[in-house]
């Protein structure tokens, strides 16, 4: 089967490359295509602005954190529908999970799927070095098909064919034109990453970028390198067994505050049988009736006030899980349930009180990498041994005022042993990791089988 597609690549991060793939997807949309949106690596705020664009839920393909089974299986079951696919990648082409290997790069995805690549190149203060930049990144590993060029923040179409013209006098590829600078389709930057779709709102802003790339890309020749994508194998598995339980509802926190959540974690925990109910901590009164609460990351410090003036919500996950319902929360859920947060200006918003610590934002600090979650104490994703994969992306820290009890152990993308994780009470498990159920679906077995296992004791209605 087909499945046209192309990797949009950057030379190094803040080259463009969410602009340009925005642009491309809302370009080619406005012609009538189906696009299926993806993104290389763990990111959750590119994917939301695919689905603003395209209307469909973009996936996330890793080849740390899922392998290349699962990643072409993931690509031909979600893919099979669309006219043709678009593949941001992270960071560099060739910036990965170690500086000595591809694992976990764009380039390593792309070979995964064979699939072409578009490299995107700030064209904005050079000139023939362009073609220089473009070779090098071409030559580098002679088994990936860099095959297109796309120049970013280029203020005229003189300077255009100025690159244009070196690139195709010193190389073989072909140059699909180029986006200039422009504020109004710019969307604001952040201590984590872009601001999310879910605040960026109903605004003109992709149509702004359909214009653009109508304007000075060439979108026949984008269609034509996505259609000279060839086969890839697609590795025949035994489905992992998934033990169904009717009626099993897991309400997942949505909103500007909470947001952060790989499309295929909710699509595994529906297959297993659960019901996704949808909540907001900054709206709500009370959480809604269901069996597990799923608290996703997101910037709950950028909302630190309205979600310690909304007490009767914050009371009702509280009770919920003292009365031993499950809960399972990730990085923003985790902070949610200390007892404080305090935000980038040091004032301090009270928060669920389940855990006996504040978490602080820090200004530097960032603790960011691939990890390998083993779980040490049975809690909600195992038995001891079980192991995950997933990253951590943060600036907070958390400070304990108590004791603490963690049921896992950290391990970086080498093994190298880096601390503890999953704080636990009771039924709760927390996380400062974000954790990719793809690269261990038996978790969503036991998750379920948890909130099951609570319902009797968990399930209420009303405010607390």
């Amino acid at each position: 089967m087909s499945y046209p597609r192309v990797a949009i690549a950057g030379t190094n991060s803040g080259v463009g490359k969410t602009t340009v793939t925005l642009a491309l997807m809302a370009g080619l949309k406005a012609r009538g295509r189906l696009i299926q949106p993806f993104k290389a690596g763990p990111d959750f705020i590119d994917p939301g602005h695919h689905q603003a664009v395209t209307g469909r839920p973009s996936r996330n393909l890793d080849g740390w954190m899922l392998g290349e089974a699962v990643n072409r299986r993931l690509f031909a079951r979600t893919a099979a529908d669309a006219d043709l696919s678009i593949i941001e990648g992270m960071m560099g082409l060739f910036d990965g999970s170690s500086a000595r290997h591809e694992k976990g790069s764009t380039a390593e995805l792309a070979k995964q799927l064979n699939a072409p690549v578009m490299l995107v190149i700030d064209g904005s203060a050079m000139a023939r070095s362009a073609a220089a930049m473009a070779a090098g990144y071409a030559k580098f590993d002679p088994a990936l098909q860099v095959k297109a060029v796309l120049f970013n923040r280029v203020q005229s179409d003189g300077h255009f064919q100025l690159l244009k013209d070196a690139v195709e006098a010193e190389t073989d590829l072909m140059v699909l034109g180029y986006l200039r600078p422009d504020a109004s389709v710019t969307i604001p930057d952040r201590h984590l990453g872009l601001r999310t779709a879910i605040e960026q709102g109903q605004t003109d802003l992709y149509d702004r970028l359909a214009r653009s790339a109508a304007d000075t890309v060439d979108l026949d020749r984008v269609e034509a390198l996505a259609r000279s994508a060839g086969d890839f194998p697609i590795e025949a598995v035994t489905p992992i067994p998934i033990s169904r339980s009717s009626s099993v509802r897991i309400g997942v926190a949505h909103d500007a505050a909470f947001c952060f959540y790989y499309q295929d974690n909710l699509e595994l925990l529906q297959a297993a049988g659960a019901e996704i109910v949808k909540f907001s901590p900054l709206r709500d009164a009370a959480p809604p009736d269901v069996d597990l609460l799923y608290l996703g990351g997101g910037y709950p410090e950028l909302y630190g006030e309205a979600l310690a003036n909304n007490s009767p919500m914050r009371s009702g996950i509280r009770a919920f899980a003292e009365r031993g319902g499950a809960l399972y929360a990730e990085c923003g859920g985790l902070m949610y349930l200390t007892q404080a947060i305090r935000d980038g200006e040091g004032r301090q918003h009270e928060m669920v009180g389940l855990f006996q610590a504040e978490t602080v934002m820090r200004k530097a600090g960032l603790t960011i990498g691939y990890r390998r979650v083993e779980v040490d104490q049975p809690c909600l994703l195992g038995q001891p041994g079980t192991l995950v994969r997933g990253h951590e992306f943060h600036y907070s820290l958390l400070q304990p005022t108590g004791e603490l009890r963690y049921a896992c152990t950290l391990s970086d993308a080498d093994g190298r042993p880096i601390g503890q994780d999953g704080l636990t009470a009771r039924n709760t498990l927390a996380l400062y990791s974000h954790l990719h159920f793809g690269s261990a679906p038996d978790v969503v077995t036991t998750l379920v089988a948890a909130a099951d296992r609570s319902r009797p004791r968990a399930t209420f209605s009303g405010g607390v």
